[in-house]
């Protein structure tokens, strides 16, 4: 018996060491650098990986496969050594090893080289996420968590290509932008932002302390308890609501119709909003909220002011991405309190893409407990795979996760409470992986269970589909089938549900957004179900099903009473124009009330119009254009500034200086930070009277794909947002209406600074203190030399400048930067804020 028992502890033992690794994963380290771009002349990258063996270890020669995430496409096939290179779906990508490989000496390294398309020229570019897989441990990933981006320290690293003459916005550059803006004294900075229709100052002040009460119109108890909840922040007390004309503060009705407008009018004696609609109230309590000091106490001097207000726009929008990379509920409360501040009244919520599904639906689990999460497996029936350097892990907060219902519920109810509505966003047909691949799994465990019927119900791929495609994000495998009826049937679902989650919350639903942006050449050409569906209605081919889909898609919504909502490419149908294929604005959709989001304004690339194009053939439009309000696009053109830059580069100035029905009066520079050359706009349309009637307003962006924790979201988003909520409520300023040029271009000089003062020392240093803080960005310092001193400027009036001279870190107690600095060796500066927090460190040598 113990003979037996003994055997049975050596067979079971020598199937663990069977399945265990014969190498830990953490015995790697790994590296990677840009090698050269404009590889061999073409739109190119040569990059390296290096893998080192800190082990005593070898590191086998086969079985294992190594994986990567990388935002560039990976040319598969024999990167040398031994190794092959493949594309897995999407991000990510592997090297696994072939019979040539002779494994890793302890001590010894690898080079891989590898070539990626496009260029790689900063931090976010780089690949993520790396893990192993042992052969022997299919369904197991192993995180490598050593593993570093090398910095470029040449040129060819940094240029896109070897004609690229300005790989990098220098410290010289940023000087010469901050030297034109003016310090303006805080006691001349108006104090309230947005800028309102009418703004007046007066001597005086009136003082809030905890014995002031607020009285209200019965219409308007829930805007006195979010007033009364604001000033307990502010005198660490609660202060009273009183129904009728009682109180130092009164908010009023009045007569006035339109929705959000108010007056302010303040005295020795108290405030008074007035407004005809408990929006206008809520805007007044925002721009009173404003006149408060950012230090709390006992008591607060308030100054007086008088203001008429009202939006520009009806719709303000701010789009979210929680699909690419997640952010939890209690962020995105925090984001919609910062707009509310800022007088935004949307909030797209992007809550589904190809790398994730992020909210609850009752009686399709799956989309959440699969479309929800991302892991390394061997299938994707649990999890889908990892993107974005989430790594294998399901615990990844940035991979994986979603809103339940109760959560959703939630946010509805706190953003309604704020005058926000929640527009909720399902990708389709395109972008939609996380939802096909989750019914594919819900498919499998169905049929497991004998139940056909039900496994076929939600089903979104044809199985016998054999189209050959790949999206923009390199997916495989990504698109709706649209000749699927339960395609049709899991919409109405999603609706249903979505519909009965916001009429719950006492927020009804009446827009949804439908995606219907980037779906690949190539799809359904080769499904059996689409070819019998083109055949039965007389359709000229794949292209026709989009519409037929999206017409289909605009019936289930308008039936439920919702306007549609979609991306650009909704409003478009592709034709022929001598001889090459063209998007022109569709006529199918333009008399349905249907509004879109026009993105593609990149300027330089040849549809800087396409906003125009749309309005004038009588789409809703919202102005949401990649050029001036694409928060995931870099500050500057910096290698370690983070974000994207395949629009351009994104500065606090870009959303300021956007004019909404002239866009291209005050367009300045390309895709590239270079000057845009004269004659760029020739030819292309202008807004008609028409179409400016159908601008429904102003949208900024942040897409995730490199925004992975709420200091990253923050920092993209701040302090941008304040820019764009300039733009979307104020008139319009009299630079932009100003047609001599350079008297323009003076106006918009004082116009500029004057705002850059008041973001500087009003607006982040109250945000410094709003919900515990919010990490907007800190500028890096512009710097020149000059008869051998560093001259050097920043960006944001009031933060202070410190440095160095020995080499060392610039800390809060460094010196402060006063006058031009004499060095010897390089002299090393970073910006501080009110708060003591720093932004990112420059060197430059005098």
């Amino acid at each position: 018996m113990r003979f037996r028992f003994t055997c049975l502890l050596m067979l079971l033992s020598g199937i663990a060491m069977a399945q265990s690794p014969a190498f830990p994963a953490n015995g790697l380290k790994v590296k990677w650098e840009v090698v050269e771009n404009g590889y061999q002349g073409k739109p190119q990258t040569l990059s390296t990986f290096t893998f080192i063996n800190k082990t005593k270890q070898a590191f086998p020669a086969s079985g294992w496969t190594f994986f990567f995430t990388f935002v560039r496409y990976v040319s598969p096939g024999d990167a040398g050594n031994g190794i092959q290179v493949a594309h897995v779906n999407g991000p990510l990508a592997t090297f696994k090893p072939t019979a040539g490989f002779k494994g890793i000496a302890p001590g010894d390294s690898l080079k891989i080289n590898v070539v990626s398309v496009a260029w790689v020229t900063a931090i976010t570019d780089g690949p993520e996420g790396p893990y192993l897989v042992w052969d022997q441990q299919p369904a197991k990933g192993h995180a490598i968590t050593d593993y570093t981006v090398v910095p470029p320290t040449s040129d060819k690293q940094l240029r896109r290509t070897a004609a690229d003459q300005h790989p990098q916005t220098t410290a010289a550059e940023i000087y010469q932008r901050n030297a034109r803006i003016k310090d303006v004294p805080l006691d001349q900075l108006p104090k309230i932002l947005p800028t309102p229709v009418a703004y007046e100052e007066k001597p005086g002040a009136f003082t809030i302390n905890a014995n002031t009460a607020i009285g209200y119109h019965p219409d308007f108890k829930q805007e006195a308890e979010y007033l009364s909840a604001v000033l307990k922040d502010a005198l660490g007390k609660p202060v009273r609501i009183v129904a009728g004309n009682e109180g130092a503060i009164r908010l009023e009705k009045n007569n006035d119709t339109a929705t959000g407008a108010y007056s302010l009018s303040g005295s020795s004696n108290g405030y008074v909003i007035a407004s005809g609609n408990a929006a206008g109230i809520f805007y007044g309590i925002q721009s009173l909220r404003s006149l408060l000091s950012t230090a709390k106490g006992s008591t607060i001097s308030v100054p007086l002011v008088d203001v008429k207000d009202q939006p520009r726009f009806g719709f303000r929008s701010m789009m979210i991405d929680v699909a690419r990379n997640f952010q939890s509920k209690q962020q995105l409360l925090k984001v919609i309190d910062l707009m509310a501040v800022y007088k935004l009244n949307v909030l797209h919520l992007h809550m589904s893409d190809d790398e994730g599904w992020r909210v609850e639906i009752p009686g399709l689990p799956e989309l959440t407990s699969v479309g929800g999460r991302r892991a390394h497996g061997v299938n994707e029936l649990e999890a889908l795979q990892p993107s974005y350097g989430s790594g294998p892990d399901v615990v990844n907060t940035a991979g994986s996760g979603f809103y339940t219902r109760a959560d959703y519920i939630e946010i509805l109810r706190f953003a309604r409470q704020r005058h926000i509505k929640v527009i909720p966003e399902i990708e389709m047909p395109g972008h939609a992986r996380a939802a096909i691949k989750s019914m594919d799994a819900r498919y499998e465990k169905l049929m497991k269970a004998g139940k056909t019927a039900e496994a076929n119900e939600y089903r979104l791929s044809d199985p016998d589909d054999k189209s050959q495609y790949r999206s923009v994000q390199e997916w495989k495998d990504n698109v709706i089938n649209p000749a699927l009826p339960s395609a049709y049937k899991f919409m109405e679902k999603v609706v249903d549900e979505l519909v009965a989650m916001h009429k719950e919350a006492g927020a009804p639903l009446d827009i949804i957004h439908m995606g219907g942006d980037e779906t690949p050449a190539g799809v359904w050409a080769k499904s059996p179900v689409c070819q019998a569906l083109i055949a039965k209605e007389k359709m000229s081919g794949p292209d026709d099903l989009w519409y037929y889909f999206y017409d289909r898609i605009a019936k289930i919504v308008n039936q439920r009473g919702l306007q549609l909502y979609g991306w650009e490419e909704a409003g478009m149908r592709k034709t022929r124009r001598d001889g090459r294929d063209v998007m022109i604005a569709n006529p199918d959709f333009g008399n349905r009330n249907f509004q879109l989001d026009v993105w593609n304004n990149v300027m330089g690339g040849g549809m800087e119009d396409l906003t125009y194009r749309l309005a004038n053939a009588g789409y809703k439009v919202v102005l949401s254009g990649v050029s001036n309000y694409y928060f995931d696009m870099a500050y500057v053109k910096d290698y370690y500034e983070p974000g994207f830059y395949w629009g351009g580069y994104v500065d606090v100035d870009k959303p300021f200086y956007f004019i909404p029905f002239d866009l291209y009066k005050n367009a300045k520079e390309d895709d590239q930070g270079r000057t845009l050359p004269p004659g760029t706009f020739v030819g292309k349309d202008r807004l008609t009277e028409y179409g400016q009637r159908n601008i429904a307003g102003v949208q900024a962006a942040l897409w995730s794909e490199t925004v992975k924790t709420p200091a990253q979201q923050e920092y993209l988003l701040l302090p941008k947002l304040i820019g764009m909520a300039e733009r979307a409520w104020a008139p319009d300023p009299a630079w932009a209406r100003e047609k001599d040029e350079a008297a323009a271009g003076r106006l918009y000089q004082e116009a500029w600074s004057n705002f850059i003062n008041v973001v500087a020392k009003r607006e982040l240093p109250r945000l410094t203190r709003l919900n515990g803080g919010y990490l907007y960005r800190i500028p890096t310092a512009g710097a020149i030399v000059e008869n051998g001193k560093v001259l050097a400027n920043v960006q944001l009036p009031g933060m202070v400048i410190r440095y160095t001279t020995d080499g060392k870190e610039p800390t809060a107690k460094s010196p402060v930067y006063t006058e031009p600095v004499a060095a010897t060796g390089a002299v090393k500066l970073k910006v501080f804020d009110s708060a003591g927090r720093g932004g990112r460190t420059i060197a430059v040598q005098p």
